[in-house]
């Protein structure tokens, strides 16, 4: 069964950091392209990052230049690093992978 479960939200203000990261289970991490995405409030989903099994990327303009998405082959865990946060980044944040993505973790940016 694919698992998935996003940690790392929180409160944060305006050009501070957060490191979001996304445990996963249950299929071939190795050869898996995940999927960053977030749901701002009223908005629908929006699709941030891809990381292929290459470690190649692919970021949104909204976010590029300041997130980055790595992943750890050896723990099965991939990870969102989000600089210079915006109020605009407050969203609920969820990886996914295999046609599936976790719960999500909220992330609110304000001062």
């Amino acid at each position: 069964e694919v698992y998935l479960e996003e940690s790392g939200g929180g409160l944060v203000q305006p050009g501070g950091s957060l490191r979001l990261s996304c445990a996963t289970s249950g299929f071939t991490f190795s050869s898996s392209i995940f999927t960053w995405a977030r749901r701002a409030p009223g908005k629908g989903l929006e699709l941030l990052s891809y990381i292929y099994p290459n470690n190649a990327t692919y970021y949104a303009d909204s976010i590029k230049g300041r997130f980055t998405a790595s992943r750890d082959n050896a723990k099965n865990m991939v990870y969102l690093q989000m600089n210079d946060l915006k109020p605009e980044d407050t969203a609920v944040y969820y990886c996914a992978a295999q046609n599936q993505k976790g719960p999500g973790t909220q992330v609110t940016v304000s001062s």
